[in-house]
Parts: C-alpha cells; sequence; structure tokens
C-alpha cells in the first residue's frame, strides 16, 4: 500500500492554492456588483445586499475553531472548493430566471461562506504544510498569486464578459427571444462567465485533491481536545476585549475606510452608469480594464510602496500620511463626476491615483491590526480584528446606494470626502510604539 506524502515541492500547490482563495472573493465583493449592474438592478439593492455579504468575513474568528475542531484542513479545502463550483454553477443556472435577483443573492451566500471557510483552511495548512523557512519563502508568492485571482477575477474576468455581452456567440448558441432582446442577451453573457468560474474550480477541486500533501500535524482534534480548545477560544476572545484603550482601538478599525467602504460599492456602477444620469458611461469591457486591471496593478503598487517605506521609519511616523493616501484621492471621483470626460487614459490615470493611494494607505491598517494583536494570543486577536475589518466595510457600504441615489453621483462623491474625517479625529487618539512597523515583513 502507497503512503500518503507528507510533503511536496511547494510550487505544485502554494500558487494553486492561494490563486483559489483569492478568486471567489473578488468574485463575491466586486464581480457581483457589475453584474447587478448590468442586469438593471438599482444602486441601492446592489449596495445593500452586496454588503451583507461581508458577513462571513465578520464572523470569521467565530467559525474558525469549527474549522480548526472537525476534519482536517485538507479535507476541509477539497470540500470547500468543490461547493463553491456548485455555487457558481448555481449562480449561472439561476441567472436566466425570472427572479434572478433572489436565486443569485442566495447561491452568492453559499459562496461568501464557502470563501471564508476556504481563507481559514488554507491560511492554516500553509503554516503545517510548510516549514518555517519555506513559510517565510512563499509568503511573497501566496500574496502574489492573490493578487493574480484579483487580476483575472476584477480585470480578466469582465473584459470576458463584456466581450460576451455584444459577441453573436450568445444570439448563435441560445437564440434570446426578442421580446427579451438586450436583456436575455446580458443574461446569457454572465451565465457563460459563472458556467467557467464553475469549471475552473472543479479543475481546482480534482487538482487539489491530489497534489496537496498530507502533513503529520493536520489531523482531526480528539475530545478532550476539542473540549480544552474551545474554553481556551473564548478566554483568548474576551482577553481581546479588555486591551487598554480598547474603545480607540475598535473606532479606528471601523472608521480608517469609512469613506472608502462607500465609494468601492459604487465606483464600478458609476463608471458603468450612462452620462444623463451622472456616470462615465463605460462598457463592461472597458470597466474590467479601467478598474480591474490598471487599477488593481496601482493598488498592488501602492501596497507595495507603502510595506518598503514603512519598513524605513515605522507605522507611527507614517500613518498619518497614510490615512491622508487613502483619503484624500477620493477627490479624484468628484472631478470625474462633475467632468464627465470622453478620455480613457485621463479615466484610467484618475482611476489609477485612486487606487495606488488606496493601497499605500492600507499598508497603515494592516500594520495596525498586527500591532494591536501583539502579545499571548496575537493569531487569535488578529482574526478578530480582521473580522471588524470587514464590518467596518459592510455596514458603510450598505447604506451607500441608497445616498448615492438621494445625492446623485456629483454630491455623493463630495458626501465621500466629508466621510473620511471621522478617521482624521479618531487617530488624534491612537497610541503606537515609535519603533513598531521598522524593517517588519508583511504577511499577505
Amino acid at each position: 500500500m502507497t503512503s500518503k506524502p507528507a510533503k511536496r515541492n511547494a510550487w505544485a500547490w502554494v500558487p494553486s492554492l492561494y490563486f483559489a482563495e483569492g478568486l471567489p472573493y473578488v468574485v463575491v465583493m466586486t464581480v457581483s456588483v457589475i453584474m447587478y449592474k448590468r442586469l438593471d438592478i438599482s444602486n441601492t439593492e446592489i449596495a445593500l445586499y452586496t454588503s451583507w455579504l461581508y458577513l462571513p468575513w465578520v464572523i470569521k474568528p467565530f467559525w474558525s475553531p469549527v474549522v480548526d475542531l472537525l476534519k482536517t484542513k485538507r479535507q476541509w479545502i477539497i470540500v470547500i472548493q468543490l461547493f463553491i463550483g456548485a455555487g457558481f454553477a448555481g449562480i449561472a443556472l439561476t441567472i436566466p430566471a425570472a427572479s434572478f435577483f433572489q436565486y443569485t443573492l442566495a447561491f452568492f451566500w453559499l459562496l461568501a461562506f464557502s470563501s471564508a471557510t476556504h481563507d481559514i483552511a488554507a491560511d492554516g495548512f500553509y503554516m503545517l504544510g510548510l516549514s518555517q523557512h519555506d513559510q517565510s519563502f512563499f509568503v511573497g508568492i501566496r500574496s502574489t498569486f492573490y493578487r493574480f485571482a484579483m487580476i483575472f477575477g476584477q480585470g480578466l474576468l469582465i473584459i470576458f464578459a463584456g466581450y460576451l455581452e455584444s459577441s453573436n456567440v450568445i444570439s448563435t448558441v441560445f437564440s434570446p427571444d426578442s421580446s427579451s432582446g438586450i436583456d436575455m442577451q446580458l443574461r446569457y453573457a454572465w451565465m457563460i462567465t459563472f458556467f467557467l468560474l464553475a469549471g475552473l474550480f472543479i479543475l481546482f477541486f480534482l487538482y487539489h485533491k491530489f497534489i496537496l500533501p498530507y502533513p503529520v500535524t493536520d489531523a482531526e482534534k480528539s475530545g478532550n481536545t476539542r473540549e480544552s480548545f474551545v474554553k481556551e477560544f473564548f478566554l483568548t476572545f474576551a482577553a481581546f476585549f479588555k486591551k487598554k484603550n480598547i474603545g480607540i482601538i475598535l473606532g479606528f478599525i471601523l472608521l480608517y475606510r469609512f469613506g472608502e467602504a462607500q465609494l468601492v460599492k459604487l465606483a464600478s456602477p458609476f463608471l458603468l452608469d450612462t452620462k444623463d444620469i451622472g456616470g462615465l458611461g463605460l462598457t463592461t469591457t472597458e470597466v474590467g480594464f479601467v478598474y480591474g486591471t490598471v487599477g488593481i496593478i496601482a493598488l498592488m503598487l501602492g501596497g507595495i510602496t507603502g510595506g518598503i517605506v514603512a519598513s524605513k521609519k515605522g507605522l507611527r511616523y507614517w500613518i498619518w500620511w497614510m490615512i491622508i493616501a487613502i483619503n484624500l484621492p477620493n477627490i479624484v471621483y468628484v472631478y470625474l463626476a462633475y467632468v464627465q470626460p470622453e478620455s480613457l487614459i485621463l479615466i484610467n490615470s484618475m482611476v489609477a491615483i485612486e487606487q495606488f493611494g488606496y493601497g499605500f494607505g492600507f499598508t497603515a491598517f494592516m500594520l495596525y491590526l498586527i500591532y494591536v494583536s501583539v502579545g499571548e494570543h496575537k493569531t487569535a486577536h488578529y482574526a478578530i480584528a480582521t473580522g471588524f475589518m470587514a464590518l467596518g466595510m459592510m455596514i458603510p457600504g450598505m447604506f451607500s446606494g441608497w445616498i448615492q441615489e438621494i445625492l446623485g453621483y456629483q454630491n455623493f462623491f463630495i458626501w465621500v470626502c466629508i466621510s473620511t474625517i471621522p478617521g482624521f479625529v479618531i487617530l488624534r487618539f491612537v497610541k503606537i510604539d515609535p519603533e513598531f512597523g521598522k524593517k517588519v515583513e508583511m504577511a499577505n
């Protein structure tokens, strides 16, 4: 009988695992917004219901012990990738339905919970499947392939959907009912796009089923271990809320991106909406290139630059510059809303500036989450902090569409700029060790 390999070449599974981790996240958070906008759902409904999809990441700290206690990380990864594939297929199958919005939202919920669970299992498996030296070596590799997933999902996938929207392939293969017209043309285009994603995750499922190693330490917990683990979990959770200045800590986490959380929900709808209602009138393909390719590359460059400079003089020195960087460039959307330029080069440049600032400023935020998690339970406390980070995106995003439809795009983006003020105010009360962040290695 052939023994199961405890180790395998990390190049064979780390890149594919983290590409598979990033893709459902970007589909749930960004692709869903663009699809619903193209299928004529209102901004109020898009922002409200897609913001609820953040909930699995908000409650991830509570859910993570279940993944740790039951079965192995390897088993969770394999099963969840199959669930993700089924979720994509479910969306594809229900897009042509009359009540597609309700049905697809249900499957997006399945995707969101599956994606958050996959994050927990994959990150845990990474630490079990690699030596400490290899973990350090591959941290940049895993982050890079996670970003590639963002470019694929938010860029290439949207470009592909946009191509199908105007392609003769749809009319040739499906022969949409002329009474439905362009609506069914769009629906079939997005149906094919999600079937592509479903097929991709079936391949991930099959590949990882055979290629992932079987680490000796990746074992299901015993009954006694489970009981002690649960007890320790609740003690650890309580310890987080006993931290000094916890009110300021939570306020800063929730408010640092208060403006950005609203902007990010309406950026794609703004680019897609016609000029007569205040948008820029771009096609789906153009949005995939502008926001999903140029924007993501600028975001990555901003993050890399932020990490480099933060390691030189530390978080305390840079945090004021970084909160300016993440908030001030929002003004480019005020400019775009008032001018409504025709030039794609200008639009690309403006979006790139805003996304570079976002990436640069987000570095300080992630460093701060690490800083407040330092201590005996740093891994668990970091997970709790990221849960509040997701909550800080979820709540403002929920009402952003409603505000936009009341104010219009021009005044909405002015409101976004005003919404950045609370983050600056609470930063005045944040305490940070001057030495923290100097020569710190940033994780994904």
